[in-house]
């Protein structure tokens, strides 16, 4: 069963098919939590013109910001690697947590003891209400595999994320690999 599949700290992979829409075409999202209730998740391939910095000046640091999905996008989210540096985190799995203190952050961050590696912003996240992911798995929108980078996913590079997951599944995934991303300019 599809929802046996579901489980926190999982990917979603975009279908190729999912052509138009701006916040899902080719995006990888980290599922950080599903349960009857519904999923969240977090685009982790999809950077945003803005810093920290930008967004909130009195912290030193240029870390990029993400398009972590369309739902509150005026709200600040973050995961990281480093859960005896930030209290009150919650694990996602394999390492990654997400949330915690953000007063703490802040002076971690200006301090110089986070690195861009340990943690990753997002404006926004991706929801979805009780059965509506199991319903898009049903009609394909979506590929489940497994997080195999567990809390290094935090400082993969982003630009080719979707690509290298595509070749990773091969087979009838493989001719996507390099298609264009809209198919009409091909």
């Amino acid at each position: 069963m599809i929802s046996e599949k579901l489980k926190k700290g999982y990917l979603l992979i975009a279908e190729p098919s999912i052509i138009g829409d701006l916040s899902f075409n080719r995006s990888v999202i980290l599922l950080a939590d599903h349960n009857e209730d519904g999923s969240v998740g977090f685009i982790m391939n999809k950077p945003l013109k803005y810093s920290i910095n930008d967004l909130i000046p009195e912290i030193n640091a240029n870390f990029k910001i993400f398009n972590g999905g369309p739902v509150e996008q005026d709200n600040l989210y973050f995961i990281h690697n480093i859960p005896d540096l930030i209290p009150n985190s919650i694990e996602i799995s394999n390492g990654i947590y997400w949330g915690g203190d953000f007063e703490s952050t802040k002076d971690l961050i200006n301090k110089g003891k986070i690195k861009k590696e340990n943690i990753r912003f997002f404006l926004g996240y991706t929801g979805w209400e009780e059965q509506q992911l199991e319903k898009e798995m049903e009609t394909n929108s979506w590929i489940i595999t497994k997080n195999n980078y567990e809390n290094k996913i935090i400082g993969k590079p982003t630009t080719h994320f979707w690509k290298e997951q595509i070749i990773e599944l091969g087979g009838e995934y493989l001719i996507w690999s390099n298609a264009p991303e809209n198919p009409y300019l091909n």
